[in-house]
């Protein structure tokens, strides 16, 4: 079963916060943008992460210095999965944490 408009914009908005709450929670040095449903994490070498919504599809996109990633939404595990390689989002923002900023966090909760 699909998600309904409603419950995809609500699970994107809990998720971005959650993303929000462990940078926020982490000490480290970033600029959390969140902006008409758009979040930018701006890192201090100047990397972004940018997530965004695709209302139309029911994903949620994730665009990092590796490039560009399509979550869908797995009911069953309450999780996002990368649609090409099926890596968990959570997993993926941990990497490219490591990777952009230097450090580790737990995006476990996400």
């Amino acid at each position: 079963m699909s998600l309904t408009e409603a419950r995809f914009h609500d699970l994107v908005d809990a998720t971005q916060q959650n993303i929000e709450d462990v940078f926020d929670d982490s000490g480290l040095d970033v600029d959390l943008e969140n902006s008409a449903g758009v979040l930018t994490v701006k890192f201090e070498g100047g990397t972004q992460l940018i997530f965004s919504r695709q209302e139309p599809l029911r994903q949620l996109w994730l665009a990092a210095r590796s490039g560009g990633f399509h979550f869908d939404y797995d009911e069953e595990n309450q999780c996002w999965a990368c649609d090409s390689s099926d890596e968990l989002l959570s997993e993926m923002l941990e990497r490219f944490t490591v990777e952009q900023a230097g450090v580790e966090l737990d995006f476990s909760e996400i």
